[in-house]
């Protein structure tokens, strides 16, 4: 009786692929956790390279901080409540920036593979000259007396020490200086190397402006960043890499992207940022308004499988929908064991595109793939519905629909327009071939139906 009924009546048919199609659902979201963990492994092998090497590199200098002695307040509770001020001497720090900086940056890229999973490391040589004037130093009103000359360093932050390759030497006003690693004080950087330079009270009053010169070899990972320090703050990086993203606070004012090169140049403002030239202790966090380069691989193969994952109730619902419409023209009936096993083919094709692609190029992976399960479901179709003509039509709703996708994918500007008249032009050509169906004989003798 059952097997009667559903043979007989369109609507529960509809019903229980309907109902199969949400629950192919559920196989889609298992894959998409599975392209989720894959990214994540890929990301942890990226990591474990990187942090051997040298990690995402931002060059924050050189900024020279001068302490000097001033007085705090405690106040203190006793065990009776009375309060108690004590009066201490404490040190602080200025810090001043450079007045003009100019940097140069030559990235040299390097791919290394951690088992399947591809790193872009790169070696970097910088160049970077700047001159400072204490004029906004003496704006901070800080008694000659207590300031301790001897104790001032001059910093340059590096996010990542381990990829210092060369001993840092720096030029002060012509006098070579051997940097030594980290940073007396963290109001500004956390990290980096130091110098002391020869300075005192005479250089404030006599307005002198100091030069400082330094190179950097240094070793990263896929981002290299600056911090504009300077009153007027010039940077140009250049690079034998076909594929990078500019990112950070600011973008390039001038830049040209080859096949195999790029290069980009900045010119940043101290009035674009959000930091003066001088200041007293730790207000101020300069690392946020960095800018750089981001080397990018020119496929994310996981990028693209994920894309194509989201698109997977629109394959199991028109293929459902034409092996339905199959059953109408056909008169044949297909059993909802037969719709999970094509569901399940279409599921199939996910994880043979997540496994091919991380071994070979996403296109051929995906061509590979569809072309698989077109001629399974094709293979399938022929004996299900025993017809050249039926299998024909559900073998070419199949290669347009695995078509349509890899052109969506193409075309990520367009992809949400392109999508949307898609799924206009299947609405109206699924409507088209049915116009003529009277749904109420279906199933039926049609005595009750409306004339």
């Amino acid at each position: 009786m059952i097997i009667r009924a559903f043979k007989n009546s369109v609507g529960l048919r509809m019903f229980v692929i309907g109902f199969l199609t949400l629950a192919m659902l559920i196989p889609a979201w298992l894959i998409e956790n599975l392209i989720q963990e894959r990214q994540q492994r890929r990301d942890e092998a990226v990591q474990e390279v990187s942090e051997k090497w040298g990690g995402v590199q931002t060059v924050s200098g050189p900024v020279l901080s001068v302490p000097y002695k001033t007085l705090a307040r405690t106040e203190t509770t006793d065990d009776k409540g009375v309060k108690h001020t004590e009066i201490h001497e404490i040190i602080t720090y200025t810090h001043l920036l450079p007045e003009n900086l100019n940097i140069k940056a030559d990235i040299v890229p390097e791919v290394r593979y951690r088992g399947i999973y591809e790193v872009i490391l790169y070696h970097s040589a910088i160049t970077v000259e700047g001159v400072f004037s204490f004029a906004p130093f003496k704006e901070l009103n800080i008694p000659a007396k207590d300031i301790l000359w001897n104790d001032a360093f001059l910093a340059v932050g590096i996010a990542d020490v381990k990829g210092i390759k060369d001993i840092v030497k720096v030029r002060w006003n012509g006098t070579e200086l051997l940097a030594n690693p980290g940073i007396p004080s963290s109001d500004v950087l956390d990290v980096g190397i130091t110098v002391k330079p020869a300075l005192s009270q005479a250089d404030v009053d006599a307005n002198t402006q100091y030069s400082v010169a330094l190179d950097l070899n240094l070793n990263g990972s896929s981002e290299l960043y600056f911090v504009p320090v300077g009153r007027e703050t010039k940077t140009t990086v250049r690079s034998k890499w076909g594929n990078p993203s500019f990112v950070g606070q600011f973008l390039p004012e001038n830049r040209t992207v080859e096949a195999s090169t790029f290069s980009a140049d900045w010119k940043i403002l101290h009035l674009n940022r959000n930091f003066p030239q001088a200041w007293r202790g730790a207000q101020y966090k300069i690392q946020q308004s960095a800018f750089g380069v981001k080397l990018l691989m020119a496929i994310d193969e996981y990028q693209k499988i994920t894309r194509t994952a989201k698109y997977a109730i629109m394959f199991i619902t028109l293929t459902f929908l034409s092996f339905f419409m199959a059953e109408v023209l056909t008169k044949r009936v297909i059993h909802p064991i037969q719709y999970v096993l094509i569901g399940l083919a279409l599921s199939i094709f996910y994880t043979l595109l997540l496994s091919l692609s991380e071994q070979i190029n996403f296109n051929r992976a995906y061509v590979l793939s569809s072309a698989a399960i077109i001629v399974l479901i094709a293979a399938y179709t022929r004996n299900v519905l025993g017809g050249n003509l039926a299998t024909a039509v559900i073998t070419g709703i199949l290669v347009t629909l695995y078509g349509f996708l890899y052109i969506v994918l193409q075309l990520q500007d367009y992809a949400l327009l392109l999508g949307s008249v898609g799924l206009f032009v299947i609405l109206a050509v699924v409507m088209y071939i049915t116009r003529k169906i009277d749904w109420f004989s279906l199933g039926g003798s049609g005595e009750d139906a409306v004339p």
